[in-house]
């Protein structure tokens, strides 16, 4: 995966490519001005009484996405916010959209490929004390103790585990609901669904969940 959104290879474009995996491309952009003008109107239409710098940041990623739709050889098209709040996407695409205030981040696969995927962006910033309870479960909260910068690690890669999952399972998920293993790079869902998961450090966390097609699991 070659970064594609900026001029020069970042550090964050360099982790995002170190944690790629085969058929699933993902990218970055900084979040400009101007940015929130990429809402085509059936786009646009989720978004209307939402404040500019949510517009911006929702243009953002939907330009990293038809950058990668591109890329697989599709035309650009809407990809317009379900009802749910997960974005709409072609016949044969899967993917997911993230963003925080600065960077906006897409992921995409083939459906022949992977069932679902999920992406997630956090600052790479201590997560509040008092939110470790909420979203570690006791057996996690053991293994990285007291550490806050692990819990806003796990705080992604949940959310990117809940945007995979919820596609496949409509069911909502509270944090508990999911046991991350970090050194397996594997988590567990209330139901038994495991779901694999990459992460890379750089100036933000940037966590990529996926699960395989059946045919192509292991």
């Amino acid at each position: 995966m070659k970064p594609s959104m900026n001029a020069t290879t970042s550090p964050l474009a360099e982790a995002i490519e170190a944690i790629s995996i085969p058929g699933i491309l993902m990218d970055h952009r900084l979040i400009a001005d101007g940015d929130e003008s990429a809402l085509l109107p059936t786009e646009l239409a989720a978004f209307a009484g939402c404040v500019v710098k949510v517009r911006r940041a929702s243009g953002a990623a939907r330009i990293v996405a038809r950058t990668l739709l591109s890329r697989f050889g599709r035309a650009h098209c809407a990809i317009p916010k379900s009802t749910a709040g997960m974005p709409v996407w072609p016949e044969g695409i899967v993917g997911s959209l993230a963003h925080d205030a600065k960077v906006a981040i897409a992921g995409m696969a083939l459906q022949r490929e992977f069932q679902s995927i999920g992406v997630d962006i956090e600052p790479a910033e201590p997560l509040a004390p008092d939110l470790l309870d909420i979203v570690a479960t006791p057996k996690e909260r053991a293994r990285i103790e007291d550490d806050p910068f692990r819990g806003r690690l796990l705080f992604s890669i949940k959310e990117a585990i809940y945007k995979a999952v919820y596609p496949l399972d409509r069911t909502f998920l509270d944090h508990h609901d999911v046991e991350v293993s970090l050194a397996d790079r594997a988590a567990v869902v209330r139901d038994g669904r495991v779901v694999r998961f990459r992460y890379c450090v750089a100036t933000h966390i940037v966590a990529l969940a996926f699960i395989p097609a059946r045919r192509a699991a292991t």
